[in-house]
């Protein structure tokens, strides 16, 4: 069983910037693949960027290509969502999710094993 923690969600401006942060519990953390997704009020859960259990290879959504970047220390079991020039589409509660059977950066929210409660992102106009 793992058990993720999100934090680091809040209030900004747009253009702004947040750092998110997911701390597993397990001492498997490093090998399971990562992912953040999303999910806006009235509107589907959505996949936003996932990071493989080496961290060598990443997946973003086209919406945050350029401005989110996803990197994880497996030494500390945490994986991290830098959220740069923020916009008021990107509001949403953000949700960490790790996927222990196959390790790469998948798009898709039924390859996940795991999740946490979720963190709010408000970005303000």
């Amino acid at each position: 069983q793992v058990q993720l923690v999100e934090s680091g969600g809040g209030l900004v401006q747009a253009g702004g910037s947040l750092r998110l942060s997911c701390t597993a519990s397990g001492r498997t953390f490093s090998s399971y693949a990562m992912g953040w997704f999303r999910q806006a009020p009235g509107e589907t859960r959505e996949f936003v960027a996932a990071i493989s259990w080496s961290g060598a290879s990443t997946n973003y959504a086209e919406s945050v290509k350029g401005r989110f970047t996803i990197s994880r220390d497996n030494r500390k079991n945490t994986v991290t969502l830098q959220m740069n020039s923020l916009r008021p589409v990107d509001t949403a509660v953000y949700y960490c999710a790790a996927d222990q059977r196959f390790g790469t950066p998948l798009q898709a929210m039924f390859e996940y094993e795991y999740w946490g409660q979720g963190t709010q992102v408000t970005v303000s106009s």
